[in-house]
């Protein structure tokens, strides 16, 4: 379905062509990074919606529906800012259960969601499958740390500085804008746009 051109979809309608351009075939994951409150979720949707418009199948997930139980987190110390950061979301579900099985493609099932952190309880596991080309539209918090960032085919970072806790010790150990292929200033939604960032 075609959508409503706006500002917005326009600036998401070239976006999707310049990782289309690159990334056409077979399975491909783009990760959105940004501080807390920053629209990670939401320009993950919109872009869906776009990457979608373009006939492509594509699915949607969350880091936080890969959070650590509380129960879990509290084996790993005292309840801190870097206690989160290191061990707030459990990564080794997240490769298990959603990331190796999609890039295997095929009949192979995966996973996008297994922990309500609202109600901090598992949640029954979907199982789902899609073709051999298909789009993992993946947001969250920390997605472009080291260990992670290479996982993701296209690494978006939204701009703004943090200032929860957690966030600013993950900026200052490595600063996502700077590892991504994209910075986009979604501060105003409705004018999304490019930043361009030097890591030199």
């Amino acid at each position: 379905m075609e959508l409503v051109t706006t500002p917005r979809v326009a600036f998401l309608r070239g976006l999707a062509d310049e990782i289309l351009a690159q990334y056409g075939r077979g399975r491909m994951i783009v990760a959105i990074d940004g501080p807390l409150r920053s629209g990670k979720t939401r320009f993950g949707d919109d872009l869906a919606e776009v990457l979608a418009e373009r006939g492509h199948a594509v699915f949607r997930a969350s880091m936080e529906g890969f959070h650590r139980s509380r129960a879990e987190q509290a084996a790993f110390g005292e309840d801190t800012p870097a206690r989160y950061h290191r061990h707030g979301f459990d990564e080794s579900a997240l490769r298990r259960v959603l990331v190796e099985p999609f890039r295997m493609g095929g009949s192979t099932a995966f996973v996008t969601r297994v922990f309500d952190a609202a109600r901090d309880a598992w949640v029954e596991p979907r199982w789902l499958t899609g073709p051999d080309d298909a789009i993992l539209v993946l947001d969250g918090r920390f997605l472009l740390r080291e260990r992670l960032a290479g996982l993701w085919d296209v690494r978006i970072a939204l701009d703004g500085d943090p200032v929860d806790p957690a966030d600013v010790i993950a900026y200052r150990e490595a600063d996502p804008r700077l590892v991504a292929s994209a910075v986009i200033d979604d501060a105003d939604p409705l004018h999304p746009r490019r930043r361009f960032f030097d890591s030199c």
